[in-house]
């Protein structure tokens, strides 16, 4: 049997729940993936059957045990990632009554927008941006809108609460999770009462609060429900977002973290909270002396989907480099066409339901390779945007890590790298929040000194240097990116109550 410490990182993710064991140098054994449904009953919900989540999550975890006794590991614990922004309202019982409401779920948008104009301080207060995502907005859009089922709620919950209540009983969350609901002071990692007034709930309605690494024990019921013995500690864990800086080794101060996927993100680690008073940039928790700012964009490799479905149809749907021959005949800039990529609405630094798509500055000189080009660069000026947000609330940015899929092509990096006007490092191979999640647990039973550890691992395969004439031209055409956002707003409102007509 192995002697290395080995922690299962747990990933409750937004389709699937992922589960393996990892040691302090990365290795895997005995990962298990379950997937979920995510559900749409109506335009702008996207829900799940909380009962579905919380057994696939058992699943994959009794999996990665079990691979890990075949591999002959030894299991020192289990710890936590999941996504945040999750709610479901329970019976005093636990049962829940209503869905489980996911970070996508978009009905709360009116309760966003009333309240980002009229309590913009909460944003600064809690770290969380006023967004449909938030559950604080959930919870206005329930009180408004279901007020009879409001108030048969006797508690509020995220999915890893359920998972945690389901092995120890007890109904509590992490501060990671805790200030990605927009219902924590980030200065006292205590409820905010301002919050709770304005969601309608009071703390008998909310899991308890506690660090990340705070250690819990199984119950008999719990411990059979994953069939470990009862004595195997569970690491609380944290937020998906925060864990993934770790599995990228982005944890040291100036060191952010770049992705595209489906969706795309900039987020950096820092030392104490950051308020950012103009509202752009999140702000959530991992451990006493690390936090997390940045934000997160809908809208990334989908502009990429949508372009070659749009654009390029002939091509079919998984011809990716055909596709990107196509936008490399443009220049950088695309000859003075601007993309506003919002075809997902958008979050960072607007965090605003209303955005639509849209192409500014068409001549009849533009072609289809304008047309793909620009709607990338749109994505790479929108993560510029978010860069420029979170130098602008005073955090220096020395390094950048990148991920995700668009990695895989060429221009695409390049791209990246000349919208954000600075070196950017690709990695040879990187491990997700479920890594993250783990070394978290390794810090948390003294397994390792420190989640620094995470920096040591990571190889950088590639250190890629703008251009400085595409990244001179990207410079000239953000700012017309950026009031672009401005000058739409009114039309963008307009388009929305066209929408809504009969």
């Amino acid at each position: 049997m192995s002697t290395k410490a080995t922690i299962i990182g747990i990933d409750i993710g937004t389709t699937s729940a992922k589960a393996a064991a990892f040691d302090a140098d990365g290795e895997e054994s005995g990962a298990t993936e379950v997937p979920y449904p995510l559900l749409e009953p109506e335009p702008g919900w996207a829900v799940q059957a909380p009962q579905v989540v919380v057994d696939a999550v058992l699943e994959a975890t009794r999996g990665a045990l079990a691979g890990a006794r075949d591999a002959g590991v030894e299991v020192a614990g289990l710890s936590f990632s999941t996504a945040m922004h999750s709610l479901v309202g329970l019976e005093d019982d636990g049962t829940p009554i209503t869905d489980l409401l996911t970070w996508a779920d978009q009905r709360a948008a009116p309760q966003a927008e009333r309240l980002r104009a009229e309590r913009p301080h909460l944003h600064a207060h809690t770290g969380t941006p006023l967004h449909p995502m938030s559950p604080l907005t959930k919870l206005v859009w329930f009180a408004e809108n279901e007020p009879e089922l409001f108030a048969r709620v006797a508690r509020w919950v995220g999915v890893k609460e359920l998972v945690v209540a389901r092995l120890t009983g007890e109904w509590i969350t992490d501060h990671s999770v805790a200030s990605g609901t927009g219902l924590m002071d980030l200065a006292a990692l205590d409820y905010d009462e301002e919050a709770l007034a304005v969601a309608g709930v009071v703390r008998a309605q909310l899991p308890a609060l506690a660090p990340t690494k705070h250690t819990m024990s199984l119950t008999a019921v719990g411990a059979e429900a994953l069939g470990c013995r009862a004595d195997l500690p569970l690491v609380l864990g944290a937020g998906d977002g925060p864990l993934a800086n770790l599995g990228v080794g982005a944890v040291r101060p100036g060191v952010a973290a770049c992705s595209i996927g489906t969706s795309g993100a900039l987020r950096l680690m820092v030392e104490r909270p950051v308020i950012d008073q103009a509202g752009r940039v999140f702000c959530y928790a991992l451990t006493e002396d690390r936090w997390l700012v940045g934000g997160a964009i809908n809208n990334g490799g989908v502009v990429l989907q949508w372009a070659g479905d749009a654009l390029a149809p002939e091509l079919g749907e998984h011809d990716e480099a055909m596709l990107m021959e196509i936008a490399a005949q443009a220049p950088p800039g695309s000859d003075a066409l601007v993309m506003l990529p919002y075809l997902l609405s958008e979050r960072a630094p607007h965090w605003s339901t209303l955005p639509r798509g849209a192409y500014v500055g068409l001549t009849r000189a533009h072609r289809r390779e304008h047309l793909v080009r620009s709607a990338l660069e749109g994505v790479c000026q929108q993560l510029a945007l978010v860069l420029a947000s979170l130098r602008d609330a005073g955090n220096e940015v020395r390094e950048i890590r990148a991920t995700g899929g668009f990695a895989r092509s060429e221009l695409w990096r390049q791209m990246l790298c000349d919208a954000l006007g600075q070196p950017i490092g690709f990695l040879e191979g990187h491990q997700g929040s479920g890594f993250g999640a783990a070394l978290l647990g390794m810090e948390a039973l003294g397994l390792v000194e420190s989640i620094d550890r995470a920096a040591e691992l990571i190889v950088i395969d590639e250190v890629r240097e703008p251009e400085p004439a595409a990244a001179a031209t990207y410079a000239a055409m953000l700012p017309i990116f950026a009031a672009l956002y401005d000058a739409l707003g009114p039309a963008f409102a307009q388009l929305r109550d066209v929408d809504r007509r009969p």
